[in-house]
């Protein structure tokens, strides 16, 4: 391998950096988010992001089971469930666009999800 060689492909890898890095600022930018919390395929909560809601829970309670919901600084949990294996417990916080926590024998789906309009250019598929 040649001098020009490293060169080349030093290049390449900080241009690959910096590119990943540009894309995770801005093409993923979060600005207008908000939670929506359904329950067998219906939504029935849309929790818009405040600094008044950190920290505060909210009960989930309906036909198929229970679920205690933490919202955090621009993210949410799922803190207790009645479930037999509390994966959505165990899953954590969830803070981006998409990202979602799933209880199967609830029936309960929380994803965090974006105001976008129409002309937006899709980043994933472009």
């Amino acid at each position: 391998m040649k001098k020009g060689d490293k060169i080349l492909i030093l290049f390449i890898v900080m241009l690959s950096f910096f590119s990943f890095a540009y894309i995770n600022r801005y093409a993923f930018s979060e600005q207008e988010k908000y939670i929506s919390v359904q329950v067998d395929g219906e939504e029935i909560k849309k929790i818009l992001y405040d600094e008044q809601l950190i920290g505060h829970t909210i009960p989930v309670q309906t036909e198929f089971g229970y679920n205690l919901i933490e919202i955090g600084d621009e993210q949410v949990r799922v803190i207790e469930a009645d479930c037999p294996d509390k994966i959505d417990v165990k899953q954590g916080y969830i803070s981006r666009i998409g990202e979602t926590i799933v209880c199967l024998p609830n029936k309960l789906v929380i994803e965090v999800k974006g105001d976008s309009s129409e002309d937006d250019i899709d980043i994933m598929n472009y």
